[in-house]
């Protein structure tokens, strides 16, 4: 498996599982049930899962009134963005392999 598709594989599962995390949290959050941790869902978004839990908020009505999850969400995938571009148009070449 090369790098490109192993890094691909890495982002769909990191999503899919801040994504579920949203729907799971919104859930109990209805069954009066132990919840998951606000600090659990930022961790799921700063490693990568910042566009499944922006999903999920808004899929599942999850976290909307809560300023910190509004505006910090977006701020994550935003910096994980500029990150991405920083390093793809880096004058230093970085070769794997």
């Amino acid at each position: 498996m090369d790098v490109i598709t192993l890094l691909l594989v890495y982002f769909a599962a990191v999503n899919i599982t801040g994504l579920c995390l949203m729907g799971l949290d919104k859930y109990k959050a209805k069954k009066q049930a132990w919840r998951i941790p606000e600090s659990t869902l930022f961790i799921m978004a700063i490693i990568g899962g910042s566009i499944g839990c922006i999903l999920g908020m808004y899929a599942f009505r999850h976290k909307t009134r809560h300023w910190y999850f509004v505006y910090g969400m977006p701020a994550i995938l935003l910096l994980q963005i500029i990150l991405i571009l920083a390093i793809l148009y880096s004058p230093v070449q970085i070769k794997i392999m």
